[in-house]
């Protein structure tokens, strides 16, 4: 396995009881794995659950011009970075059924999942989706999003966070019909050394997105949830689409001169 984030122990420590939603047994959950077709962020973090034995019922990639657009935007962000082995590769290895829809949508996916009886969905890098697939399981739909919630909600988090000043992490979250805005279960920042570039940013977050996932479905294993689950509150920052040009101009320049408000060494 090729982690080498310099991850942080930021948040371990905030992790504050809530009511919980429902009671439930421990055991690993029963779930669906959703992402745009062979995505590099739903590659990694399909790697990081299987490696503890966590096996989705079936996986439902979108493959659509938009699948394709986002997958080379992701990968071009995490360029000179090791990427996981292909949804494909996995899923033949793991013997998971994969299926492809032409749009992650309620009439294409739930036919798809009727008649499974699913704890949970995982969002392995998707576009929005809202509706009827969000009510399906009954444990919930969880995503994991490479920035800090709700500091950093939307779209290229590390590049708004550098432009912005903000502390740089991942955050794996419910999804409800909002951006980025459903309750917490973990949290954590990356240590920001100076020297890193943008697109070493991005590729740390990616894998710290896919190491929380993991870490979540562990908790849930555990019957943790009710216990570290909690609502986000409000961030200081509307909710970011996709940094332009001259933004990343600017969060190149910050990172050459080191300017960023928060690195760790």
């Amino acid at each position: 396995m090729h982690l080498k984030a310099d991850l942080s122990d930021f948040d371990r420590k905030l992790r504050v009881s809530i009511t919980p939603p429902k009671s439930r047994t421990m055991g690993k959950p029963k779930f669906a794995f959703l992402l745009l077709k062979e995505h590099p962020y739903g590659r990694e973090m399909l790697m990081q659950i299987l490696s503890e034995g966590f096996v989705p019922e079936l996986i439902i990639e979108e493959d659509s011009e938009v699948a394709d657009e986002e997958r080379e935007k992701f990968l071009k962000r995490i360029e000179g970075n090791p990427v996981a082995p292909s949804i494909e590769e996995q899923a033949s290895e793991n013997g998971i059924e994969v299926v492809s829809v032409p749009v992650h949508k309620s009439p294409e996916v739930m036919p798809h999942l009727e008649g499974r009886e699913l704890d949970l969905i995982v969002f392995g890098g998707t576009r929005i989706i809202r509706g009827e697939i969000l009510d399906y399981p009954s444990d919930g739909v969880v995503n994991s999003h490479p920035g800090l919630l709700p500091e950093c909600r939307g779209s290229a988090s590390p590049a708004w966070s550098v432009y912005h000043d903000i502390p740089i992490g991942s955050s794996t979250h419910f999804c409800d019909n909002g951006i980025d805005t459903g309750d917490l279960l973990m949290r954590r920042e990356v240590a920001v050394k100076r020297g890193m570039t943008y697109e070493d940013l991005c590729y740390h977050t990616l894998v710290l997105a896919g190491v929380l996932m993991k870490e979540a479905l562990m908790a849930y294993e555990d019957g943790k949830w009710p216990g570290i689950r909690r609502p986000q509150g409000q961030g200081e920052h509307p909710t970011f689409r996709n940094a332009p040009e001259e933004v990343l101009e600017v969060v190149r320049q910050k990172l050459r001169d080191q300017t960023y408000a928060h690195y760790s060494d």
